[in-house]
């Protein structure tokens, strides 16, 4: 997006100017609200399968799209090392206010050079990945930054429920929409409207045979309330 929505919103939010939640329709919704202080919730607050996410994180840690800091944030507190990162550079002008050490402006695919023996992406972390022709480029990208033994958390939600099932078990999806997890956003904020972006969510199957292509294995170590579920994918070893 070239307008910074969650940016601006987040900035808001910290600076007290709270007045309004972040609007967002898809291609298959009508507008529903995203409320600000959702996103900066504590560990307390948070759906099962982060506070499961962050229990599983181990040695040095990448945040990917990490919005207000709060996974970041409460895993520096623990002591771990955490590098967090976002496209928004609103967001990250907060995590940097709000005292996390390694916040940096940079999309995932520009980071190169280091390792990680953890790598977080939550908050229906498989959106970045965008449509699942483009999936396995990321996929390949974030094992370049894993060492050897290391994992990746992901979040994710199967969208079955969202569409009509048809007599034999099937769901009804429209010809126009090449896969039913891959939807198009927009997001209004005060003034503000983005242009449209894909986000991808996964169910189990496509995301097991996406991460067997591309080198993983996948096991689901937590099941969410509303369809979500928390995916843990290790490099195969030969």
């Amino acid at each position: 997006m070239e307008v910074d929505i969650i940016g601006t919103a987040l900035l808001d939010y910290f600076e007290g100017n709270y007045t309004e939640e972040i609007r967002t329709r898809t291609n298959i919704t009508a507008e529903d609200l995203m409320p600000l202080p959702h996103l900066f919730r504590s560990y307390e607050e948070m759906p099962k399968v982060e506070q499961k996410a962050l229990q599983l994180s181990r040695g040095r840690v990448l945040d990917v799209g990490c919005g207000a800091g709060i996974h970041a944030l409460y895993l520096q507190e623990k002591g771990f090392r955490v590098t967090a990162i976002d496209t928004s550079p609103g967001a990250i002008e907060v995590c940097k206010r709000r005292n996390l050490n390694d916040a940096r402006h940079i999309d995932i695919l520009e980071l190169t050079g280091e390792k990680f023996d953890t790598i977080l992406l939550m908050m229906n972390g498989t959106g970045i990945f965008q449509t699942l022709d483009k999936a396995p480029v990321y996929l390949k990208h974030l094992k370049s930054l894993l060492v050897p033994n290391g994992q990746i958390l992901v979040d994710t939600t199967d969208l079955r429920y969202m569409y009509d099932s048809n007599p034999n078990g099937s769901i009804w999806v429209p010809a126009d929409i090449p896969y039913y997890g891959q939807l198009t956003f927009t997001m209004k904020y005060k003034d503000l409207e983005s242009e449209e972006f894909p986000w991808l969510y996964l169910d189990k199957k496509t995301f097991s045979e996406l991460a067997d292509t591309c080198g993983f294995n996948l096991k689901i170590v937590q099941e969410g309330a509303f369809f979500d579920y928390l995916g843990r994918l290790t490099p195969k070893t030969d």
